[in-house]
């Protein structure tokens, strides 16, 4: 569920005597490219004698010309927007395989319509050294222009100016400094003197409070704020126009609204025109609020609706012991490593290199903190469809009343000892000390074996069509698991195991029966089991 976020623009000009205002020109309507969603928007200028014409301009931004016929005492622009704040990838985009490597060359079609984009200034010695410093091996063209961004963000840094213009690149590299306008300007030149093409964007940015404090680096705003900003998009075969922001070094996303985009700055401004001389009283003011914002999972519930919901949980608890309802709660918690939770193991496979050494540790910690005197035990859990084998379950179980359980905890052995795997013949011994301490015959300690009759029961029930070099053998988990199984009972074909009948199958007078195919198949399957080694 996404933040609906509202923003209100005032720009206020009062003059000390009447002025004639010439066309005023204002570019202050969302973009049509704009990626996030702009549920509503509204313009409002006073004072109210005005004519107004509503147009686009050569390169596709809206803007809205004003003409005062009467001269005026002020001139007041408001901006009422409300935007969707849905979170998106700023990666979320292809490059064309002619593009995905740079250098690269535009399509001669496509070049001749970007010759607006690809134009360059003058470079000063500050802008070629900063050129040449530039590797020209062969590289990702995502990767490159990420890299671009992020030094201009590295070796500028960012200022507030209240001047008007912008700076010429120079004059940025000269100062090592600059406003958003001035660090946008740069990385325009840098990308088209590198053979891109890119244009300059104003816009909104609005910047809301994160929910959590980042466990590592930065933690953003600590309060919700809205400005005026500016940053750079450059042209990707196949992607389209990537916005970059060279003020925080990174890719342009929902909280970037763009205004105007176009080759040069001075097609940006976000009002513009001329007046007569006068005294001037300039206010500007941004407000951002959110106006609808629903329960997600870093930030579930608002305290009054938190408030609620512990008064109905009263009321609730309060029914149950009047109707002497009595309730239990079961369940496994799940977690994921902080580590590595982009691994297989913590998203589709069932076990790992690392989860159970991490499954140990947090089950040891939740016995410190609940149950010091409680019983580990590692089990059979949950059984998934398609999965040969149950996964483990490790449990804490302790009394109620505090008495202890297990005396000491250091006889259950960790995860991450390092130790040597147990044999079967530690497990046989463990067995038949068992069996000497419970006072029960040595000789009631078996070997267990799969049965490979369970298979053969499997293969039989499977249709005439399907067999096993096309079926479950196709399945590299299947496979291993049905060939130990018959390789296992092929080595005991000799032995004096009672499990496994000696001689030729009784299905040899039934051969075309379904049970007589799959003592067949079962042969074969054999074969090919002790020939696989």
């Amino acid at each position: 569920m996404s933040i609906k976020a509202s923003i209100y623009h005032l720009t206020h000009y009062r003059y000390d005597r009447p002025v004639i205002l010439g066309p005023q020109v204002i570019r202050l309507r969302p973009a049509p490219h704009s990626r996030t969603r702009v549920i509503s928007h509204s313009l409002k200028v006073t004072p109210e004698g005005h004519f107004v014409n509503h147009q686009q301009d050569p390169f596709g931004n809206w803007l809205a010309r004003f003409v005062f016929p009467e001269p005026v005492r002020e001139l007041k622009i408001e901006v009422d927007l409300t935007a969707d704040m849905t979170v998106y990838n700023p990666f979320d985009f292809f490059v064309e395989d002619s593009a995905e490597h740079w250098p690269f060359d535009y399509a001669p079609d496509l070049a001749e319509e970007l010759v607006p984009y690809r134009a360059v200034e003058p470079a000063g010695p500050l802008l070629r050294a900063l050129l040449d410093a530039v590797p020209r091996d062969r590289t990702r063209t995502v990767d490159f222009v990420v890299a671009l961004n992020a030094r201009i963000a590295g070796e500028t840094a960012y200022t507030i100016r209240m001047e008007p213009g912008v700076q010429t690149p120079e004059e940025t590299l000269a100062l090592r400094s600059g406003s958003c306008r001035d660090s946008t300007w740069l990385l325009v030149n840098a990308l088209r003197r590198l053979g891109f093409a890119a244009r300059f964007v104003s816009g909104y940015l609005i910047q809301l409070k994160p929910d959590l404090q980042a466990l590592d680096g930065p933690s953003g705003t600590a309060h919700d704020f809205t400005d005026l900003h500016a940053w750079a998009e450059v042209y990707l075969p196949g992607a389209g126009w990537i916005g970059l922001d060279p003020t925080s070094g990174l890719l342009a996303g929902e909280s970037h609204i763009p205004l105007a985009a176009a080759p040069h700055y001075r097609s940006c401004a976000p009002i513009s025109g001329a007046a007569s001389f006068a005294e001037v009283d300039f206010t500007f003011d941004m407000q951002v609020r959110r106006v609808a914002e629903h329960p997600r999972i870093t930030r579930p519930f608002s305290d009054d609706a938190w408030a609620d919901l512990n008064r109905l949980g009263h009321q609730v608890d309060a029914a149950l012991r009047e109707g002497d309802v009595r309730l239990t709660m079961g369940g496994e918690p799940t977690f994921v490593s902080i580590d590595d939770f982009e691994s297989p193991e913590w998203n589709t496979d069932a076990v790992g290199p690392t989860k159970r050494g991490r499954a140990d540790v947090l089950i040891r910690k939740l016995r410190d903190r609940f149950a010091p005197n409680g019983f580990l035990h590692h089990g059979q859990g949950k059984w998934y469809p398609g999965e040969t084998l149950p996964r483990w379950t490790f449990s804490l179980y302790w009394r109620r009343d505090g008495q202890p359980v297990w005396q000491n905890p250091h006889l259950i052995a960790r995860e991450t000892g390092g130790g040597a795997a147990a044999t079967p013949v530690q497990a046989q011994d463990l067995l038949r000390d068992m069996a000497a301490e419970l006072g029960v015959s040595g000789d009631n300690v078996l070997p267990a074996y799969e049965d490979p009759a369970e298979w053969l029961l499997r293969e039989a029930r499977l249709p005439a069509n399907v067999t096993p070099e096309n079926s479950e053998l196709a399945d590299p988990e299947a496979r291993h698991r049905i060939a130990a199984v018959f390789d296992r009972a092929g080595r005991a074909r000799g032995s004096s195991s009672p499990w496994i009948p000696r001689g030729r199958p009784r299905a040899r007078a039934c051969r075309n029966s379904a049970a007589g195919r799959a003592m067949g198949r079962f042969r074969s399957a054999w074969r090919w089991a002790v020939s696989a080694g």
